[in-house]
């Protein structure tokens, strides 16, 4: 069987956000369409589906690198500022909307809450998993 090494990054995140969104129970925040991911945007993010992406996202990083707070992960999501006459520096993303993404995950059960941050649960990796090897039959 395969697990989440095996295949694409971007396939399994892809694939496991249109299985978050159709299975519902994730409901997506309504300030999610209308707010930047972090200081470094210039806009909100354009996908419909951003709120599911980024979720299967931070599924898939705490999975490989869990247990994970919303500090590292708003440091692993933040991007390069531009500024006009002085070097450019990155910032971090915004953490409102990862912290939650961990809600929304907290509920589903598939991640839950540790001593050093979330850790992911039997149910989150076999989600994960059971993705992953769809993808690798598919492939």
């Amino acid at each position: 069987m395969a697990n989440i090494l095996d295949v694409d990054t971007q396939r399994l995140i892809e694939s496991a956000a249109q299985r978050l969104k159709q299975s519902g129970g994730m409901d997506k925040p309504k300030y999610v369409d209308l707010v930047k991911s972090g200081a470094s945007r210039e806009r909100p993010p354009q996908s419909p589906d951003f709120w599911y992406m980024r979720c299967a996202s931070i599924l898939r990083q705490v999975y490989l690198e869990g247990p994970i707070g919303v500090s590292k992960l708003r440091t692993r999501y933040g991007s390069r500022v531009n500024h006009t006459v002085h070097r450019h520096h990155h910032a971090r993303a915004g953490g409102s909307i990862i912290k939650d993404a961990f809600d929304a995950l907290e509920k589903k059960g598939y991640v839950k809450k540790g001593k050093k941050g979330r850790i992911i649960t039997s149910s989150g990796k076999s989600f994960l998993d059971k993705v992953a090897g769809e993808i690798s039959k598919g492939a």
